[in-house]
């Protein structure tokens, strides 16, 4: 096997947690370009040099160590969630960039690292992979909005020493993932890999209602245009046409709310709030979108408010490559025999866009609690380094 190195690969791994954390335990604050994501950035890329890799930052700012040759491609993410953990994204970098300091001292097979810009989705939905993939056009993504109203355009721009250009994909024979699972499974049944199959999809979109602002004293209930209560009632009617189209496997969020003028002593005007659910088949998800445009339409048009639909982001579900997927099964056998198990992944990840460039695969470790996108979020260190060398064995067998 690939003589990597735990020591120097937690090192690391703590290391760039240091910037940004924050919060109790092992939180991180670190948001697509931020000024903790671009020291991070500006860090990783020098311990890439340091590994004998050349340094390419694509125009969104996703970071990329490349090996000289053809070369396996892994990596993942190293922004966070506002309030986030040390192990999301920032795994699956530090893993890739050992694995591939390892191969190159022990002359085993080329491995090149990145670290893709806003996974997390300050402004979209994997938004640097989405653009390098594809899945979404520079000039649509220059469009996009954070909660502040920042643009994406103005946000990359603050990125030094960004090429004009993107990388091409076909340098790579494959793109591997390892990723903490962000779920309970694994640690409640005491098992240390996840070996993923497939990929949920996702939609994302914005839905504003606007009624009327208004005294809260002296309007009468009948009559009121109150945009909270319309959401109140939207979101009843979702749970409830749904109930037939879902499986337990389906999940559907309202997660960021922006009421106005958002005073105790007003009726509120309009609100604005993000629609979000997530199956791993794609059909199901375009009978959700008809319930979710149908029910708000319906609140729409019986309580007097203006509706409109913001721009529909997702992805598609994506089943692993079986010959990568393969080589991470026969790696955990050989590492954690019995205890590992196939399974799919409910949550977003790079993989899903990378997955329209070439062949994917993807790895879980523990999460303990099942605990992720919090401050809390933690997996054993005798775990992550169980998945650092399930990762150096599929490596090796791929050749």
């Amino acid at each position: 096997m690939l003589p990597v190195n735990p020591d120097r690969f937690l090192a690391d791994l703590h290391q760039l947690r240091s910037f940004g954390a924050a919060g109790v335990g092992k939180g991180v604050v670190r948001p697509a370009y931020s000024e903790a994501d671009i020291a991070a950035r500006t860090w990783l890329a020098e311990r890439m040099r340091e590994a004998g890799l050349s340094v390419h930052v694509d125009p969104v700012g996703s970071v990329f160590g490349l090996a000289d040759d053809t070369s396996l491609l892994m990596g993942s993410h190293s922004d966070s969630q506002p309030e986030g953990g040390w192990l999301d994204g920032a795994l699956g970098v530090i893993a890739a960039l050992e694995v591939a300091r390892a191969s190159a001292e022990a002359g085993g097979p080329p491995v090149s690292v990145v670290s893709f810009q806003d996974e997390e989705g300050r402004f979209g939905v994997t938004t640097g992979s989405a653009v390098w993939s594809g899945n979404l056009s520079l000039e649509k993504a220059d469009g996009l909005t954070d909660r502040d109203g920042v643009s994406f355009a103005e946000a990359r721009a603050r990125m030094l020493g960004r090429s004009d250009a993107f990388v091409d994909p076909a340098r790579f024979a494959g793109f591997l993932e390892m990723h903490i699972e962000q779920g309970p499974i694994l640690d409640r049944e005491n098992e240390a890999i996840g070996v993923v199959d497939a990929i949920v999809g996702i939609r994302d979109m914005k839905v504003t209602l606007v009624g009327e602002q208004n005294h809260a004293g002296t309007t009468p209930m009948r009559g009121r245009r109150d945009a909270f209560q319309a959401l109140s009632r939207f979101n009843s009617l979702i749970a409830e046409r749904f109930a037939n189209v879902v499986t337990p496997a389906t999940v559907w969020t309202i997660g960021h709310v922006t009421l106005h003028p958002n005073a105790s002593s007003i009726v509120p005007g309009k609100v604005t709030f993000s629609m979000q659910w997530r199956d791993g088949d794609a059909d199901r998800l375009g009978r959700m979108e008809a319930i979710i445009r149908g029910a708000a339409e319906e609140v729409a048009a019986s309580g007097g408010f203006d509706l409109s639909f913001g721009p529909m982001l997702g992805l598609e579900p994506v089943d692993m490559d079986a010959r990568l997927r393969g080589a991470l099964e026969h790696a955990t056998e050989a590492k954690v025999p019995g205890r590992w198990r196939k399974m799919p992944s409910g949550a977003l990840h790079d993989a899903t866009n990378v997955s329209k460039l070439m062949p994917v695969a993807m790895l879980f470790v523990p999460s303990i609690g099942g605990i992720s996108h919090a401050f809390g979020e933690d997996t054993a260190e005798p775990d992550l380094v169980t998945g650092l060398g399930v990762l150096a064995g599929a490596v090796e067998a791929l050749g």
